[in-house]
């Protein structure tokens, strides 16, 4: 893999080009901007504790209000009947107490420890994990979408601990979300708490609020990025970076 410098050159961005949609349209995916929007929710940086070996670990606490599946199942319950679902049948009485506790798994807080290590060797080509497998709700109907992060940096003084990658899509997945949001706090996430010289974050997702209801656009990906530091800024870094996650994109201006 060739070394790529890091030129003086302006920002530039391009589009990925996402999967065409039932009636033909080819979605857009979002080019996300290189700072977190103001009032995003992200964890705050917390600071890491040195360890045997040169180890740093930041705890990033997913801790919120503890799930009350009692009052969970009976607002399901009033919200099936609520809308004309029949819970008297023997097969459906288990029903809003098996929906309580289904909610309750997909928005189980996913705390965890950040780990990094000197990068010693001093590493500079880009590290990254494909395909990491995650579920969340969308948070303006409450159904599922579900997709692959691909998520990768280029080293500067540290690497991480490779599971990371894939505990951190896991840990802001645990919330309802949109996609625009998650793609952005794990960029952020990372580029805070391990100082890379750059960050990549793509996720392709289906949303069943927009396959299984509305327009029903089955088989229709969302895809979004997030490029922070030399994957921004150079076009030949961006460029590896998405054919190593397998992502089609755009070239670049000329």
């Amino acid at each position: 893999m060739t070394q790529h410098p890091i030129p003086d050159s302006a920002d530039q961005t391009s589009d990925l080009p996402g999967p065409a949609s039932v009636n033909g349209v080819r979605p857009k995916s979002t080019m996300l901007a290189a700072h977190a929007p103001a009032g995003a929710d992200l964890d705050a940086e917390r600071p890491a504790a040195d360890l045997n070996g040169g180890q740093h670990v930041v705890d990033l606490d997913a801790a919120e209000r503890p799930a009350d599946l009692q009052a969970a199942e009976k607002a399901a319950a009033d919200f099936l009947v609520a809308l004309g679902v029949d819970l008297d049948r023997e097969e459906r009485r288990a029903t809003p107490a098996r929906m309580a506790r289904a909610y309750a798994e997909l928005l189980a807080p996913q705390s965890f420890q950040l780990t990094t290590f000197p990068n010693d060797d001093g590493y500079d080509e880009l590290v990254l994990a494909r395909a990491i497998p995650f579920r969340t709700l969308c948070e303006h109907h409450m159904l599922l979408f579900s997709g692959v992060a691909h998520v990768g940096y280029l080293p500067g003084e540290r690497i991480l601990g490779l599971s990371k990658l894939a505990r951190l899509v896991a840990h802001f997945a645990a919330r309802p979300q949109t996609q625009e949001r998650m793609t952005m706090q794990v960029a952020s996430c990372l580029e805070a708490n391990l100082r890379p010289r750059g960050v990549g974050v793509v996720l392709e997702a289906e949303h069943t609020c927009m396959t299984q209801r509305g327009i029903r656009a089955l088989g229709a990906t969302t895809v979004t990025s997030a490029l922070l530091g030399t994957l921004r800024t150079d076009p030949r870094s961006r460029a590896e970076f998405f054919a190593l996650a397998r992502v089609p994109s755009a070239p670049g201006p000329m």
